[in-house]
C-alpha cells in the first residue's frame, strides 16, 4: 500500500500531533465494548501507518501467552488458533521485552513465525499499563522496509493511549460476565430444582452452561459404584447429542477429578498422560466433581478445541454451579428410580388384579328360590373386599361376603387366603356359625400381623325357605319386605383377631319378594358433597359427608321391583352422583338377593 501525502505531512507540526493523540484518546474512551474498541483502534492505525495485515494480540497472564483478539488480513484459521508464548516470534519477543520491534525484512530474522509467505516487513509494539502487559499491536506488510522509525514512534504513542482503554474494556467485560454469571446462578437454583425428569434437566444444564461458557463438548458422568465406573449420562458435542465412552474410576481427567474431589483444569490435553482421547480436535478440558453430602455422585466435564480455553472465571462459575447441579441431578435420579418402581408396582398390581378376577367369581348363578346380583369395584386396582359362593345341591347354598382390613395387594392376598380356607372348610360344615369358628381358628394358626377380616356367612335353605346369617364384624344385611326396611341384629368379632370366639346365628324365615342386601362399609363410608347445599367449586374437606345408610335405603325402596343386578347397578350410579369428582374412599361391593 502506497503511503499517502496526508500521512507523510500530517504530523510535521507538534500541535497537529497533540491534536491527533487527543483524537485517539477520545475515540478509545467513547466505549467499553471490547469488540467496538478494537475496531476503532484498527481504524486509527490504518489512517496513519500503511499496512496489509493488522492484528491486536491480548495477553493472558495465567497461560503467559498472546492470543489474536482482532485481525485484518489474516487467514481465519490463523486468527482463531494462533497462540504465541512470551519470547517466541517477533510479537512474543516484543511482549516479553516490553519493547517495540521493527524488522525491515522478516526473511532475514530467525525470530519471525511464518504465517504468510508474502510478508516482508513487520512492526510489533507492546501495550503497557503501569508496566503491566496488556497485549501487542502487530502490523505486517508485503513490502520490505515498509515501516519507518517514525511509524514505530507513532505506533508507540498510539499503543500507550489505547492500552488503558483496552485494559478497562477487558475488566468491564470480566465484571459484566461475572455479574451475568451471578444472575444466572441466582435463577438456576429454583429452575433446576423444579425439573425432575433427568434428561430434561441435563439438557437444561447444558444449555445454561453454554450461555456462560462457549464449550465445544459437554458431558455429565454419574458414578456407578457397583461397576466402579463413571457412566456417561449425558453428552453433547458441537450442539448435538453425542455418545461418550464410560470411564473407569480413577482414570482420565474426569476420573482424577472424581478421585481428588477437586476441579481439574488442563490447558493442553495432548501433553497430559491422563487424557483419554475422544475427539482429535480437543485441546483443553476442565472436569468438575459433583459432590453431595460428602459423596461424589458424578463429574461435569467440558472440553474445547482451543488451548488453555478455560479461565479462572470459568472455574469459579462451574464451582458455584456444581453443588446445585449435584443436588438437582440426584433428586431427578431418585425421582426416576421411584417412577420405575411405581411402574413395576403398577404392573404387579395389574397382574394381581387378573389373578383376583380368576379367584373371585364375577357372577353367581341363581339357586332354587333365590335370584342373585353382584356389583364390586376396588378403591385401588385390586380389592380387599371378597365374596364366594358354595352350592350343595339345589336345596342348600352358602354365600361368604367379607372385607379385609386395609387396601391394596396385602388385603387382596389375605382375602385370597380366606377364600382358600373356605373352600377347604365349607364342604364339611353345614352350620355357618361352626364354619366361622373353624375359619377364625385356621387364620389364627397363620397369624399375619395387623391383618384381620370382617365376614358374613349366609346360608339359604330352599326347602325351608330360610336364611341363616352369621356375622364377624360386618355391617348387618338390609332386609326389604312389603315396603319396609327390617333391621337385623347381627354381631361378632372379626376373624383372625382373637382366639376362642363363638359366633351367633340369626335365622330369617323368608317371604316371597323379600330383598336381602349385603354391602361393604365402603358403600356407606363413601365421601361426597351434598349438591343441594354446597357449592362444589368452594367446598372444602369440612364440607364432605358420607353416603350413609339412609341414602342406600332410599335407593333400595325406589328400585325393589327391579332385578337384583339392576338394583346393584342403581346403587353404584347413585353413589357416583353423590361423590362427584371425589375418588373412591374404600373398596365397594354389593350382593343383592331376592326371594322368588
Amino acid at each position: 500500500m502506497k503511503q499517502t501525502p496526508k500521512a507523510q505531512v500530517r504530523f510535521r507540526e507538534r500541535a497537529e500531533l497533540l491534536d491527533f493523540l487527543l483524537e485517539v484518546s477520545a475515540v478509545t474512551a467513547e466505549t467499553l465494548d471490547l469488540d467496538r474498541l478494537l475496531a476503532n483502534v484498527a481504524d486509527i492505525v490504518k489512517d496513519v501507518v500503511p499496512h496489509e495485515l493488522f492484528a491486536i494480540l491480548l495477553y493472558n497472564e495465567r497461560t503467559r501467552t498472546l492470543r489474536m483478539r482482532y485481525s485484518i488480513g489474516h487467514r481465519d484459521e490463523v486468527a482463531k488458533n494462533l497462540t504465541i508464548p512470551l519470547g517466541e516470534g517477533l510479537t512474543g519477543t516484543a511482549a516479553g521485552a516490553r519493547q517495540p520491534i521493527l524488522v525491515h525484512d522478516v526473511r532475514a530474522d530467525a525470530r519471525y513465525l511464518n504465517a504468510l509467505d508474502a510478508v516482508r516487513a513487520e512492526l510489533a509494539v507492546p501495550m503497557l499499563v503501569r508496566s503491566k502487559l496488556v497485549g501487542v499491536i502487530d502490523l505486517q506488510s508485503t513490502r520490505p522496509n515498509a515501516f519507518t522509525e517514525q511509524h514505530r514512534s507513532l505506533l508507540v504513542l498510539i499503543a500507550s493511549r489505547v492500552a488503558t482503554a483496552i485494559d478497562n474494556a477487558r475488566l468491564y467485560r470480566r465484571v459484566e460476565r461475572q455479574n451475568r454469571t451471578l444472575r444466572v446462578l441466582a435463577h438456576l437454583s429454583q429452575e433446576f430444582s423444579s425439573i425432575l425428569e433427568i434428561d430434561e434437566l441435563l439438557t437444561k444444564i447444558a444449555v445454561t452452561i453454554r450461555a456462560l461458557i462457549n464449550f465445544d463438548s459437554f458431558t455429565i458422568f454419574l458414578v456407578d459404584e457397583q461397576q466402579k465406573l463413571l457412566r456417561c449420562r449425558f453428552s453433547q458435542r458441537y450442539d448435538q447429542k453425542a455418545t461418550t465412552q464410560n470411564v473407569p474410576l480413577g482414570k482420565g481427567i474426569t476420573g482424577a477429578a472424581a478421585e481428588s474431589r477437586q476441579v481439574v483444569v488442563v490447558g493442553d490435553v495432548t501433553k497430559d498422560v491422563r487424557y483419554i482421547a475422544s475427539e482429535t480436535e480437543i485441546r483443553s478440558e476442565v472436569a468438575v466433581p459433583l459432590v453431595l453430602h460428602d459423596r461424589v455422585i458424578g463429574v461435569m466435564d467440558l472440553e474445547s478445541e482451543r488451548p488453555s480455553f478455560f479461565t479462572d472465571d470459568h472455574v469459579r462459575a462451574l464451582s458455584l454451579l456444581a453443588p446445585q447441579i449435584a443436588t438437582s441431578v440426584e433428586n431427578a435420579r431418585l425421582y426416576g428410580e421411584l417412577a420405575q418402581r411405581e411402574q413395576r408396582m403398577e404392573q404387579d398390581l395389574h397382574a394381581a388384579f387378573k389373578l383376583q378376577s380368576v379367584l373371585v367369581p364375577r357372577t353367581m348363578s341363581d339357586v332354587d328360590g333365590v335370584e342373585v346380583g353382584i356389583k364390586t369395584r376396588p378403591a385401588r386396582q385390586i380389592s380387599g373386599d371378597f365374596y364366594d359362593f358354595f352350592e350343595h345341591s339345589n336345596e342348600y347354598a352358602l354365600i361368604a361376603f367379607g372385607d379385609v382390613s386395609g387396601k391394596g395387594a396385602a388385603a387382596a392376598l389375605y382375602a385370597a387366603l380366606i377364600s382358600g380356607l373356605l373352600r377347604i372348610l365349607a364342604p364339611r360344615r353345614r352350620s355357618p356359625s361352626d364354619l366361622m369358628k373353624a375359619l377364625n381358628e385356621a387364620l389364627l394358626e397363620r397369624k399375619v400381623d395387623a391383618q384381620y377380616a370382617t365376614l358374613s356367612l349366609i346360608t339359604w335353605a330352599a326347602k325351608t325357605r330360610t336364611f341363616s346369617v352369621v356375622s364377624a364384624g360386618t355391617l348387618p344385611p338390609m332386609l326389604y319386605r312389603s315396603g319396609k326396611i327390617i333391621e337385623l341384629q347381627t354381631e361378632g368379632v372379626p376373624i383372625g383377631l382373637l382366639e376362642d370366639q363363638q359366633y351367633d346365628q340369626v335365622t330369617i324365615e323368608a317371604q316371597p319378594n323379600d330383598f336381602l342386601l349385603l354391602y361393604s362399609d365402603g358403600v356407606e363410608d363413601q365421601l361426597g358433597k351434598d349438591a343441594a347445599s354446597v357449592d362444589e367449586v368452594t367446598a372444602s374437606e369440612k364440607d364432605m359427608e358420607t353416603y350413609g345408610r339412609t341414602r342406600l335405603e332410599k335407593v333400595l325402596k325406589a328400585n325393589h321391583q327391579k332385578s337384583p343386578q339392576q338394583v346393584a347397578e342403581k346403587i353404584f350410579t347413585d353413589i357416583d352422583n353423590f361423590r362427584g369428582a371425589t375418588s373412591l374412599t374404600d373398596d365397594q361391593t354389593i350382593i343383592a338377593l331376592r326371594v322368588l
